[in-house]
């Protein structure tokens, strides 16, 4: 593979458009696709190739990055795509998909004799915009090298898990829970302030700084102030996280009352709209007056 990978990336959402960005700033050629072609399409304008398919996307590509919704599109849009794939090029798959979905996609590469890297990526929109994603990677020593153009491009600094895939996705799902603990608890916060008066920029003054303190808790707390929840991350994507936290956690037999708990104040935020929004609306979950929380349904038996 040359130094200069070619690139393909396969959904472009809040992190694949970002990674596109990125990539072409890196002076990488870049190819993407999205099933609302549309979404895909000001790409061009930056230099990249817009596809109208998986096949057509994957064709002469190095490195194929995944940045789809769930393990259940992964697979979907690979089933096509990785037949047409070239000789010696590697998926790396950056969705949030849980160790069993990491297990089902990288099953799906083997059958296809393709070498996966299982790499989740921790950031936002703006992050992915500015290469600014920290990656979280499992793959074999000898795999590395080959991507390392590509994970220098879209993120400041890539984490090696392990060798073998699934571990990466763990440890997403590891972030993501505490992402939701930290983010649920600047809407209390910011909600218990409202309540008794108290200017809520005054919880965020006086952690600022302190061994409290954390830039997520001043940016969420921010878009919980101004009510701006436009989605950098999406309600819809940490809800099916937690769920996927809930799982692997059952099967490991962790407790999961808190993230039970999680689950149900980011469904009371989301509520009946589908207008996509922001985990800050969290907040909403907190106000005075709110019903009842929803209640999650028992896992299976």
């Amino acid at each position: 593979m040359d130094e200069t990978p070619r690139v393909t990336v396969l959904g472009t959402g809040a992190i694949g458009y970002g990674m596109v960005v990125s990539l072409l700033r890196a002076g990488l050629d870049t190819t993407a696709w999205n099933r609302t072609r549309a979404k895909a399409e000001p790409l061009a304008d930056l230099g990249a190739t817009v596809a109208d398919d998986p096949t057509e996307a994957v064709k002469g590509a190095d490195v194929v990055v995944t940045a789809l919704f769930d393990a259940d599109a992964d697979a979907a849009v690979m089933a096509t795509a990785l037949p047409a794939m070239a000789p010696g090029a590697v998926w790396v798959q950056s969705s949030t998909v849980g160790a069993v979905g990491t297990a089902r996609l990288a099953a799906l590469a083997d059958e296809h004799g393709v070498a996966f890297v299982d790499a989740p990526v921790l950031g936002t929109r703006k992050p992915a915009l500015a290469g600014m994603l920290v990656v979280l990677a499992a793959a074999p020593a000898e795999l590395r090298p080959l991507v390392k153009p590509v994970l220098d491009a879209i993120g400041t600094r890539t984490v090696w898990v392990a060798e073998e895939p699934g571990a990466a996705s763990r440890l997403k799902l590891v972030t993501n829970a505490w992402i939701a603990i930290l983010t649920a608890g600047v809407g209390q916060s910011i909600a218990l302030a409202q309540a008794w008066g108290i200017d809520p920029q005054l919880f965020l003054d006086a952690i600022d700084g302190g061994q409290p303190d954390s830039p997520y808790a001043h940016i969420k707390g921010a878009a919980m102030l101004s009510g701006d929840f436009d989605p950098q991350f999406e309600l819809a994507g940490l809800r099916k996280d937690l769920a996927l936290i809930a799982a692997d956690a059952r099967t490991a037999g962790v407790p999961t009352d808190l993230v039970d708990v999680l689950a149900q104040a980011y469904k009371a935020a989301a509520g009946a709209t589908a207008t996509p929004r922001d985990i800050a609306a969290v907040v909403d979950a907190f106000r005075p007056g709110r019903s009842e929380w929803p209640e999650e349904p028992a896992p299976a038996s």
